[in-house]
């Protein structure tokens, strides 16, 4: 049972030191009752009191890691129903599915094929993160063989999908070095899955007919000390697997229900009859609640899409991505290059750096700390006034690496060119493309 805020008063040191970043311990202690704060920002709290804190200061819904190498991940560790309260912290992880039967050179084709789907977006390496491996034909031998070789041969993590102990023990022992998830344990096999989970260390995924049935299968596991563990509550129906999606996360978050308290898995694949329809359900479960979408296949058309949607709802709304401020070459200017100038925000300087680098151009591209916000919304809000951003020509250092006194502003800031040629005298100022796919055939008119 969480504790509430005046129950975690009365085990804070009380000094009102406010170096937590509130004014009060009492404020303090009901900042972290609501899941708001976290206990590490209190320096005096005592070891003690820090114990019996720890369920407070957990998230409600527990995170899980799952795998190993650079895929691992971890999924779960929310704390409010809607993103704008706060943010979501660790993204839907993406899994497509492979049966035990496949072929060895089908499974290597089909392995390579997978590991190719990466995404550079503003800095950012998108990739899917799991291969769902199912047994289909009760061959512990074929798919021990199968496991071993998504785990040695690819960057894939695994979710082992098998009611059978024996089946699932023949694969942990080949793969348990990339941390599988183990799919499922229901009310047949429990004590038996749990306990090679418990040994192996692993997580492990509950399966149900309803939520409600969830909760004695998470209690018995629980009990026999195992904490990592994924909810199915068995929902193959869009319509009831988003109610029961919903019913969880906001028993885990308003209840405080520690026994539902898990990230979820989706069988967006046991809903649809083809890939582009699996595509639109697993959109619907990134945005509401999935912590694992499984897929019957990676593709480009359908993986991409929800990448980006991903990222974009697991980025922090109240933190804009941001790169840092200063002198950024691209395709190695020299001191005849042109320079032109924008702002911080991630997708602006990735868009602009990217469309310079296709112009093949050599250019200075100075970036204006503008807190994270693009050129438009950044101008409205006198985060890229002129006054400023000739204030930090000057002081950046480009007039030490080119001889010209030219300096290309955004389009969209055009106004703020006459402000910008008064702070920057003897410099003369030029107004660029208004949209960044205009800027190569700016540059090479230039």
């Amino acid at each position: 049972m969480a504790l509430t805020g005046i129950q975690i008063f009365k085990l804070l040191p009380k000094t009102n030191c406010k170096e937590c970043g509130v004014p009060t311990c009492l404020a303090f202690a009901m900042n972290l009752a609501s899941g708001k704060a976290e206990l590490d920002n209190c320096p005096y709290v005592s070891d003690e009191a820090r114990e019996q804190l720890a369920e407070a200061s957990a998230p409600p819904i527990r995170p899980v890691p799952i795998g190993k190498g650079v895929r691992a991940a971890t999924t779960g560790g929310e704390t409010v129903q809607y993103r704008h309260e706060k943010t979501f912290f660790n993204p839907t992880l993406l899994a497509a599915t492979i049966t035990s039967d496949i072929a060895e050179s089908d499974l290597e084709t089909k392995l390579k094929a997978w590991n190719a789907f990466q995404y550079e977006r503003v800095g950012l390496n998108l990739r899917p993160e799991l291969v769902v491996l199912k047994d289909v034909n009760g061959d512990k031998n074929a798919f021990a063989s199968a496991a071993k070789k998504i785990a040695e041969t690819s960057e894939f993590n695994l979710v082992l999908m098998s009611e059978d102990p024996g089946i699932m023990k023949a694969a942990v022992d080949v793969c348990g070095f990339k941390r599988p998830l183990l799919y499922a344990a229901t009310d047949n096999n429990v004590d038996e899955l749990g306990a090679l989970a418990k040994e192996q260390n692993l997580p492990v995924a509950v399966r149900a007919d309803s939520v409600e049935g969830l909760l004695p299968l998470t209690e018995k596991l629980d009990s026999m000390g195992i904490k990592d563990i994924v909810l199915d509550p068995g929902s193959r129906e869009i319509k009831q697997a988003h109610q029961d999606q919903v019913a969880i996360r906001r028993a885990a978050l308003k209840d405080l229900n520690r026994s539902v308290g898990f990230p979820t898995i989706i069988f967006a694949n046991e809903m649809a009859s083809n890939l582009d329809m699996e595509t639109l359900i697993a959109g619907t479960f990134v945005a509401k609640y999935g912590g694992i979408v499984v897929l019957s296949d990676f593709a480009g058309e359908s993986l991409f899409p929800l990448l980006l949607e991903r990222l974009n709802i697991y980025t922090d709304p109240q933190r804009p991505m941001t790169v840092t401020e200063g002198i950024y070459e691209v395709n190695n200017p020299d001191e005849n290059s042109p320079v032109l100038v924008t702002t911080n925000f991630a997708l602006t300087y990735f868009i602009v750096s990217g469309e310079i680098e296709g112009s093949r151009v050599p250019s200075w591209l100075l970036i204006k700390d503008s807190e994270g916000l693009s050129v438009m919304t950044a101008w409205a809000a006198g985060k890229f006034a002129g006054d400023d951003v000739g204030m930090f020509v000057k002081k950046c250092g480009i007039a030490d690496k080119v001889k010209h006194q030219e300096l290309v502003i955004p389009g969209y800031a055009a106004a703020i060119a006459g402000d910008v040629e008064e702070e920057l005298s003897g410099w003369q100022i030029t107004v660029g493309p208004r949209e960044a796919a205009h800027i190569p055939g700016f540059l090479k008119a230039k």
